[in-house]
């Protein structure tokens, strides 16, 4: 029997698992990408419909593997959710480049990839994508400027992609919403470290004072995030709407961020001072 399969991004923790649960748990297949074994291993036991898979979205391999598990199944493939996400932040004028070019990776340049690679597939179903994306991509914060332009730049790209697939019947959605509680976070703070150390120590000396508060930031963000299934569920209607919207705003939070986002740089640059509690 032929069963309605998706595939999910970045499923080990957080909301791509709880978007790889809920489907689940509504009679889909999902194959779901994670990038080690024991996580693979972890989730194999969680829901006998989810199907883990070795897939880390920046190596090629992994990608077109993932899309050849499924064709080989024998499943049809009817959505792709680009979840998989990292967020790097720190004092642009120090930053590693490559730390930048590794957030874009990830975050921007993988979602198309891994469209390209489901395309053929959710052609012959005319299946549906829906990307993860964030308010971040609307307006951007200091430190957080790398994960707020690659959230920038992959809004612009779905933007795109959803056109250019439109007279196919396949339909392309992107959330966006503020935090959620996800370990997101605390890999970011893990993170940190790795990331002062391979800056020189004036960046420290600058921008100390500031990390700081942002570290506390991401603290409170932790705290007082979504919960992962609201997403998981929003990813579940645009999956069975008959017209999915193209983009879904989440939350309170988000809602008044994108209001925000339309100010005038001045005043938006002093509320984001005063809520981040910088100096």
């Amino acid at each position: 029997m032929e069963n309605n399969a998706v595939i999910v991004t970045g499923a080990s923790t957080g909301i791509g698992n709880a978007i790889s649960l809920l489907l689940a748990r509504n009679d889909y297949t999902v194959y779901a990408g994670v990038r080690k074994e024991n996580d693979r291993e972890r989730l194999a036991v969680q829901h006998e419909r989810i199907r883990p898979v070795i897939l880390d979205v920046t190596i090629p391999a992994d990608v077109a593997r993932s899309v050849q598990t499924v064709r080989e199944s024998g499943d049809r493939l009817v959505g792709l959710v680009n979840n998989a996400g990292i967020a790097v932040a720190g004092p642009l004028e120090f930053l590693p480049m490559e730390a930048l070019r590794t957030q874009f990776e990830v975050n921007t340049f993988a979602p198309i990839a891994m469209a390209q690679a489901a395309l053929p597939m959710l052609r012959e179903s005319r299946g549906r994508i829906v990307t993860i994306g964030s308010i971040a991509g609307r307006m951007s914060a200091p430190f957080v400027g790398p994960y707020s332009a690659s959230k920038a730049a992959l809004a612009s790209l779905i933007d795109a992609l959803r056109q250019e697939l439109a007279r196919f019947g396949i339909a392309v959605s992107l959330l966006e919403f503020a935090s959620v509680k996800t370990p997101i976070w605390q890999k970011g703070r893990a993170a940190k470290d790795a990331l002062v150390a391979s800056m020189p120590p004036q960046a420290l000396t600058h921008y100390g004072v500031m990390v700081d508060a942002i570290v506390a930031q991401t603290r409170r963000e932790e705290r007082e995030g979504l919960d992962p299934n609201i997403i998981a569920n929003t990813v579940l209607a645009a999956l069975r709407a008959r017209k999915p919207r193209e983009r879904y705003l989440i939350g309170t939070r988000a809602k008044i961020q994108a209001v925000v986002a339309m100010l005038p740089a001045s005043r938006r640059d002093a509320l984001v001072r005063r809520v981040m509690k910088l100096p």
